[in-house]
C-alpha cells in the first residue's frame, strides 16, 4: 500500500512549520516535539490510543530490523569459510537489508511509487523465513533466492525506524536473551500484542479502523501466521492521515502559534474578566466621586492586568514568556522554545499582541481619566 505521507526534508533549519512525518520521526525540538504532541494527543484530543499504535507498529518494524541484523552476524560467525571463498550468498540478503536500513537517515523518502521499499523487502524475507527455515548457512542461501525473486531491482532507501531507546538499540529487545539478541518468537509477540491491544473488539486500548483494513490484518497474523511489518501497513497508514488531518492542524495552532495549555488559557481568562469587572467599577466610583486625575491615574494597573489576560487566552499566547523563549508543555510547567523558526513566529506574535494590549489599555485609561468627573 503506497503512503501518501509527506517527505521529510534532508537536514538544515527549517524555514516553515514541521509536518507531521517530522515530528514523529523525532526531527523537531521542543515546543513541536515527539513529546509535546504525545501530550496534546492525551490532554486534548482525547486519542492517545492511535498515536501509541503509530508508535507500537514503527517499533515492531526496529525490531524486526534488529532480528535481521543479529541474523546476519550469526550467519557471518558461523560460516567464516564463506567470506575467505568470496562467497556471500548466505548473507548477501542480509548484508543489503542492513546496510539499508543504516543509510536511510534523512534523506529517507516515505511513500515513492516507482521504489520497491526496503521495508517490503524485510518483510518478504520475514515471511520465508517463518515458513520454517533454519538459520544456516544453506537455509541463508535459499532465503537469499528467494527474496531475490520478490525483489528486483536496486537499493532504494526505506522508511525511517522511529522508536530506538537511548542506547541505539530498538527499543522491546527482551533484555533477557543473550547479548539482547531478538527472537522470531519476540517478533510474533510484539506482532499479537499489538493486535491484541488496539485492533481486535473490545480490546483494552481498541482504535477504530475501516473493517476491511482491520480484516486485512487479523487474516493476516491469526490465519497466515504472519509477523512482518507490511501486515500493519495498511492500519498505520491510516492512522497516520487520521492524525494529519484531525489532530496536527490544532497541535500547530496550540504549539506553533502559542505558547500556554488550556488550563492556562481558562485561568487568563477569569482573571482579565474579573480584573477588568474591577477596573470598570472603579473607574465609575472615581469619576462619580469626583475624585482627581492623578487619583484615577492607578486605573491603569487593573486595566493593564484585565486586557493583558484577555489577550493572552485570546492569542493562546503569553507575550513576555514568547519573547524570554519559553513555552508551557502541561499546566505550570514550563521549557524553553528550540526550535528556531517557531520561536521567531511566536516572537512576532507576541510584538503584535503587545501592541494591541498597549492601544487598548491606552485607549481605556484616557477614557476613564480625563472624562470630566461629576459627584452624584
Amino acid at each position: 500500500m503506497d503512503s501518501r505521507s509527506p517527505t521529510p526534508d534532508a537536514g538544515g533549519a527549517r524555514e516553515r512549520l514541521p509536518n507531521l512525518f517530522e515530528v514523529l520521526s523525532r526531527r523537531t525540538l521542543a515546543p513541536v516535539d515527539l513529546f509535546s504532541f504525545y501530550i496534546y494527543m492525551r490532554d486534548v484530543q482525547r486519542s492517545v490510543d492511535y498515536l501509541d499504535f503509530w508508535l507500537d507498529v514503527s517499533q515492531h518494524m526496529s525490531l524486526c530490523r534488529h532480528y535481521v541484523r543479529e541474523l546476519r552476524r550469526s550467519v557471518l560467525v558461523s560460516t567464516p569459510d564463506l567470506e575467505k571463498a568470496g562467497s556471500k550468498r548466505s548473507s548477501q540478503v542480509l548484508e543489503n537489508l542492513e546496510r539499508a536500513s543504516n543509510e536511510q537517515g534523512p534523506s529517507g523518502t516515505y511513500g515513492t511509487k516507482e521504489r520497491l521499499s526496503t521495508d517490503q523487502r524485510l518483510s518478504a524475507f520475514l515471511r520465508y523465513d517463518n515458513t520454517g527455515s533454519k538459520h544456516s548457512p544453506q537455509a541463508s542461501q535459499h532465503s537469499q533466492h528467494s527474496l531475490d525473486e520478490h525483489t528486483p531491482g536496486s537499493e532504494q532507501p526505506p522508511r525511517p525506524s522511529f522508536m530506538t531507546g537511548q542506547s541505539g538499540s530498538p527499543a522491546g529487545i527482551n533484555s533477557d536473551s543473550p547479548n539482547h539478541t531478538v527472537a522470531r518468537a519476540d517478533i510474533r509477540a510484539s506482532a499479537e500484542k499489538i493486535l491484541y491491544t488496539y485492533l481486535l473488539p473490545g480490546a483494552e486500548r481498541e482504535i477504530i479502523l475501516p473493517q476491511g483494513i482491520l480484516n486485512n490484518v487479523v487474516d493476516s497474523i491469526e490465519k497466515e501466521g504472519r509477523d512482518d511489518p507490511e501486515v500493519f501497513d495498511g492500519a498505520k497508514d491510516y492512522v497516520f492521515q487520521a492524525m494529519e488531518r484531525d489532530a496536527f492542524p490544532g497541535f500547530l495552532r496550540a504549539k506553533a502559534l502559542g505558547n500556554i495549555v488550556p488550563p492556562s488559557m481558562m485561568l487568563r481568562l477569569i482573571v482579565g474578566l474579573v480584573a477588568l469587572f474591577g477596573a470598570f467599577w472603579t473607574a465609575f466610583v472615581l469619576i462619580f466621586l469626583d475624585m482627581s486625575r492623578a487619583t484615577r491615574c492607578w486605573l491603569i494597573l487593573p486595566f493593564t492586568v484585565g486586557v493583558y489576560f484577555l489577550a493572552s487566552h485570546q492569542y493562546m499566547l503569553d507575550p513576555m514568556m514568547a519573547l524570554v523563549g519559553y513555552s508551557e508543555y502541561t499546566f505550570m510547567s514550563f521549557s524553553r522554545v528550540k526550535e528556531p523558526f517557531i520561536r521567531k513566529l511566536l516572537s512576532k506574535r507576541a510584538i503584535m499582541c503587545i501592541g494591541w494590549i498597549l492601544i487598548i489599555d491606552v485607549a481605556l485609561c484616557c477614557l476613564f481619566i480625563f472624562v470630566p468627573g461629576l459627584r452624584l
